[in-house]
């Protein structure tokens, strides 16, 4: 299939990218490098531009007969939506608004979605299924939560198939090398603490120590990004014209922040100081994933399931690029 990959140069999007043409199909990414980066797919595959550019959108979509979408464009740091949510809404929701459109016009009317376990907020239980409800408690989760429901909508009313799939915590790198984790600022725990044993920071600050969790400190499930980028394939396979799929992507284990720390430690040998900070806003305090409905629905079990072995591919890609890609 011809691949439209929305944001394939950002984290995720680069491992999907890897993954899409070892399966043999095609993929065209089309990125704004504003967080993405060029050395993480390859040039030919590369078109610098923005999903609200309907005019390059619906000539992308035309000229390479894309068969499908994947989108994974979106800004995504809790405490920043928090602070600047118009930021969110124009490029989450008003950009991804432009996006349908513009496949609505060419008559692509498939897409694999990058949602997110944020928009269930505070879950009442955990695990997380499926069918807890959707309360999110920043702009980021509720901006995930609006495209959902806006492709439900185009699912009947368009004949739209698509498939929304409800990340947890993407962690680690590509066994094979090259590609990796680089955001800046960073955001993502393991990175954050990886680079404490670099020396390119003093310590690791953990946000409360007050939670109600087993040690005080936020749990989440950490997913391996190749196991990500697996289910958009197998979501992909599935997509059907007018019904769409939603399901978790985890391991169905929690870990807490000290958890990871105690792991980096042992994989890097490093001693890695860490403080207690306050609290950082629109935090839940635990979000662990049920991912029975993405084994039922996509065949999908995740190979990386203890972080260790998750934080050893981050680790080998840390390692042999401690600044991460070229600037």
């Amino acid at each position: 299939m011809n691949i439209l990959v929305v944001g394939g140069a950002g984290y995720i999007g680069s491992h999907t990218v890897r993954l899409l043409n070892q399966a043999g199909h095609n993929a065209i990414v089309l990125d704004n490098l504003s967080t993405g980066f060029k050395a993480a797919v390859p040039d030919n595959e590369l078109i610098v531009g923005d999903m609200r550019d309907r005019t390059l959108v619906e000539s992308v979509l035309r000229k390479h007969s894309v068969d499908a979408v994947m989108h994974f464009a979106a800004f995504a740091l809790v405490g920043e939506s928090v602070v600047e949510p118009a930021k969110y809404y124009q490029n989450n929701v008003v950009a991804t608004l432009e996006l349908l459109e513009a496949m609505r016009a060419c008559d692509v009317k498939r897409m694999v979605f990058s949602s997110t376990c944020a928009t269930y907020g505070v879950p009442d239980k955990i695990p997380i299924t499926e069918q807890t409800q959707q309360a999110p408690c920043n702009p980021y989760g509720f901006t995930k939560l609006v495209i959902e429901r806006t492709l439900d909508d185009y699912a009947a009313a368009y004949g739209f198939g698509f498939a929304a799939l409800r990340y947890f915590n993407a962690a680690g790198a590509s066994p094979a090398g090259g590609i990796g984790e680089d955001h800046d600022p960073e955001s993502h725990l393991i990175p954050i603490v990886l680079q404490v044993a670099l020396g390119q920071r003093a310590n690791i600050s953990i946000y409360g120590d007050d939670w109600p969790t087993p040690d005080g400190s936020c749990v989440r499930d950490y997913i391996h990004v190749d196991d990500l980028g697996d289910a958009h394939l197998r979501a992909l396979e599935r997509l059907e014209f007018g019904s769409g799929i939603k399901v978790n992507l985890g391991t169905g284990n929690g870990y807490s922040v000290h958890q990871i720390i105690d792991a980096c430690r042992e994989v890097t040998g490093c001693q890695i100081p860490a403080e207690v900070g306050p609290r950082r806003a629109g935090d839940p305090p635990a979000l662990v994933a049920d991912a029975s409905q993405a084994f039922e629905q996509l065949g999908w079990d995740p190979k990386y399931k203890d972080p260790k072995a998750i934080i050893e591919t981050a680790w080998a890609w840390h390692q042999a690029n401690p600044t991460g890609y070229p600037k």
